[in-house]
This record gives structure tokens, sequence and C-alpha cells, in this order.
């Protein structure tokens, strides 16, 4: 893969223009603005995600050896300069589809920014910051599309998942976070009370996440799809809570992502739009 492509993360940009996507199929509003709301969120994803490998190059020397910048594809400086134009194009993009777009799009970079430099190394405080900006994506879409109560309750099982990664991914990390003095959770609280707190959200997510359907949001196909991303979690959750090795940890925060992915699939699998085409 090209090394401006990979420091972008495309996959996990891509996650973040599903939940665009998702938000479009449910309310049924393909527009233009729609879909440059997708383009504005994978380019301000990507630039945040440059942006971390930035300041974390110490860390993803020990942790994430291959990534662009520790594996000398891309210097430090090209990466800044890299982040910072994307960051740019996303705002500009976002003003133009309108005001309130665009100053989400602004104010959401500033925090990229500063999670990369100095929140990321923080208790919790990183976690609620990542998460919040994944939920964030969903309402993005929702502002553009016109369906804004809808987009806040699919963000809030977003956030929920990712708090449970996100602290997963820090016990997976442990060891080079230590090294570069980071207070995540594990090396604070010790990697059992983060295991519990990570199962705590993935089944918080599990058992409420079936309401959205009971509240009349989705239909049954929904419910039918989500099962197996409960599954997914709570197989994930009794896992993290027997082993917190860095092995494991990884294990888990795979399967996390897969639930996610799942989920998202439900989202779509029960809108109301998709199933008046059949």
């Amino acid at each position: 893969m090209n090394a401006y492509l990979e420091i972008l993360r495309p996959g996990n940009a891509v996650m973040a223009v599903i939940a665009v996507l998702l938000v479009m199929l449910i309310s049924g509003n393909f527009t233009a603005s729609a879909f440059l709301a997708c383009f504005v969120v994978f380019v301000v994803t990507g630039a945040g995600n440059i942006v971390n490998d930035y300041f974390d190059y110490k860390i993803d020397a020990i942790n994430k050896p291959k990534r662009p910048i520790p594996s000398g594809k891309i210097s430090r400086k090209t990466a800044g300069i890299y982040s910072i134009l994307l960051f740019i194009i996303g705002i500009i993009v976002g003003f133009y589809i309108n005001f309130l777009l665009g100053m989400i799009a602004f104010l959401s970079s500033l925090l990229m920014v500063y999670y990369a430099y100095k929140l990321k190394k923080t208790v919790i405080i990183g976690n609620l910051s990542i998460s919040f900006l994944t939920g964030l994506c969903f309402v993005f879409g929702g502002i553009a599309v016109g369906e804004i109560i809808t987009s806040i309750y699919l963000g809030f099982y977003a956030f929920l998942m990712t708090m449970a990664r996100e602290i997963v991914k820090d016990m997976e990390d442990v060891e080079g976070d230590k090294k570069e003095g980071a207070a995540t959770l594990p090396i604070i609280y010790g990697t059992k009370l983060s295991s519990i707190i990570a199962a705590s959200f993935m089944i918080i997510a599990s058992i409420t996440s079936p309401a959205l359907y009971f509240i009349g949001i989705f239909n049954i196909l929904y419910l039918m799809v989500l099962f197996i991303a409960i599954f997914m979690f709570m197989i994930g959750a009794v896992s993290i809570l027997k082993d917190q090795s860095v092995e494991n940890s990884a294990n888990v925060s795979k399967k996390i992502k897969i639930g996610m992915g799942i989920t998202f699939l439900a989202f779509a699998a029960g809108s109301p739009f998709l199933a008046s085409l059949f």
C-alpha cells in the first residue's frame, strides 16, 4: 500500500464514513451535501490518524514499528504537513456544506490534534475524546441529511463500543505507553480494572441496543443481525475478564471491531428506507 494512503489508516477512515452513509440510508436522503459530508469525515479522520502517528512516533517504534513514520516510509515533518493540508481541506468543504458542519469539522480537528498531543496520555479523558469523535460522525451525518435525533441514538452506541475498544487497545499497548510515560487506564489502575470497565461498556451496549427496535427506529431485521454482534461483544467481554495479556487484548480488540462492523450492518439491514425497497 502507498505510504501516503497507509498513514491515513483508510480502514478506520472508511468506518467513519460508513457512519454517515448509514444515516443517509436510514433517512433515504442521498443528496450532494450528504456525500460531501462523507468526504469531510474521511479527510478529517485521516488527518487525525496522521497527526496521531506524528506525536506517537516513539511509541509506535516499539508497539507498531511497521507504520509509515517509524518504518521511514514517510518523514515526521512530511506527515505533519500532510495532516495540516487535509484538515484545512476538510474544514473548507465542511463550511461549504453549511456553517454548522464547518464548525464541527473545525472543532473536531482541534480536538484530534489536542488528543494526539496531550489527551491520549491522560487517564480516561483520551478514551472519552476519541469515543466522542466516533459517535459525532453519526451526528455529523444526521445534520447533513436532517435526521438528527436518530443519529444521536446511533452515535451513543458507537460511543459505547468505541470506549470498550479504546480501553482494550490501551491494554494491548501498555508496554510502549509505559516507556513513554503515558498515564493510560491500565498503567495507572491496572489491567484487571481496565478489563472490568471495558467489559462493562460491551455488556451495556449489548443489553440496551435492542431498544432501538422496540422504540421503532429499526425493523426486525435489525435484531436478527444485531444478535450476532451481541454474541461477539459478550465473547469479548468474557475473554478480556479472564485474560488481560497483551496477546489476548489484541484478539479482543479485533473482536470488538468486528462486532462494531456487524452492528453497523444491523443498522443498515433494519433501516425503514431499505425495507421499503423490497
